[in-house]
């Protein structure tokens, strides 16, 4: 997944506002105890990162 289409779900999902704040400010422990830049930083594929987002905050399969 390119880095544009992740950061495109994420905004679908949680409004252009908070897709910022959730990925630099929630701790996932999906993520092994990283935000989501932290993983993003540390190298995560992006489809990766969105499977946590997906699982930690229940995204309902039809966006995913």
């Amino acid at each position: 997944m390119r880095l544009t289409v992740f950061w495109q779900k994420m905004n679908d999902h949680f409004g252009p506002a908070y897709a910022e704040s959730f990925a630099s400010d929630h701790v996932m422990s999906e993520l092994g105890g990283r935000t989501v830049r932290q993983a993003l930083d540390a190298g995560w594929e992006t489809k990766d990162v969105w499977r946590a987002v997906c699982v930690a905050v229940q995204v309902p399969g039809s966006q995913q």
